[in-house]
C-alpha cells in the first residue's frame, strides 16, 4: 500500500510540475475523472497501461514513476534470471522489467508470469490499449488473446506482434499459468 502510494504522489508531482490537468490525464489514461482522481490518490491500484500511458505523457519512463530514479545506464544493462524490477498492476499479472536502469529505451521489456483462473476462461477478457506497438513471445504455457474481438491461443514457442493502440486483452489457458516476454515499443 506505501507503494502505491508513493507512485500516485510521483504521478500528482510530475502532473502538477508539468501543468497538465487531471482532465487531459484522465483523457489520456482512458479513465473518467474520478476514476484518474481515485488512482492519482492512491486509493486505487494502477494497471500497467495506466502507468505506462502517465510516463509517456508525463515525459518520464515508466522506472521514474515506479521508483523515483531515472534510468542512468547507457552502455548496456544486465538483469541476472529472476532479477528485475517487478510490477505487480493486473489482474495478478507479474511484469518483471529486465532492463529498468538502461537509459533512453525504445522499449519496455518485460517477463510477463500470468496465473490460469479458471473463472476467467468463459468470461469476456478484460481489454486495453497503449500507443506503439507490442510483441509477446510465449516462454511457458498458454496465452488467450483478445485482439479488439479476434481470439486467438497462443502455445509455447509462438509470437504475436500487434499495434497496441488498438484493444488487447490476454489470459493464461490451458490449465496451467503463461509466462512471455513482452516487448513494449514506443511510438516516436
Amino acid at each position: 500500500m506505501e507503494s502505491l502510494k508513493n507512485i500516485a504522489t510521483r504521478i500528482k508531482g510530475l502532473r502538477e510540475m508539468s501543468d497538465i490537468s487531471v482532465d487531459e490525464m484522465a483523457e489520456i489514461t482512458g479513465k473518467s475523472v474520478e476514476e484518474y482522481i481515485e488512482l492519482e490518490s492512491g486509493e486505487k491500484d494502477f494497471s500497467f497501461t495506466f502507468l505506462y500511458n502517465c510516463a509517456k505523457k508525463l515525459g518520464v519512463g515508466i522506472t521514474d514513476i515506479l521508483t523515483g530514479i531515472s534510468p542512468t545506464l547507457s552502455y548496456y544493462s544486465i538483469e541476472r534470471a529472476g532479477s528485475g524490477l517487478p510490477i505487480n498492476r493486473r489482474r495478478n499479472f507479474t511484469y518483471m522489467h529486465v532492463a529498468p536502469y538502461f537509459k533512453h529505451r525504445i522499449a519496455e521489456p518485460f517477463v510477463v508470469s500470468a496465473p490460469y483462473i479458471e473463472e476467467q476462461q468463459n468470461k469476456e477478457i478484460e481489454l486495453s490499449s497503449h500507443k506503439g506497438q507490442e510483441m509477446d513471445f510465449i516462454l511457458e504455457g498458454s496465452l488467450k488473446c483478445n485482439m479488439d474481438g479476434h481470439i486467438e491461443i497462443l502455445n509455447a514457442g509462438d509470437t504475436i506482434y500487434y499495434d497496441s493502440s488498438r484493444p488487447h486483452g490476454m489470459i493464461a489457458t490451458g490449465g496451467s499459468p503463461c509466462k512471455f516476454l513482452a516487448i513494449v515499443m514506443e511510438e516516436k
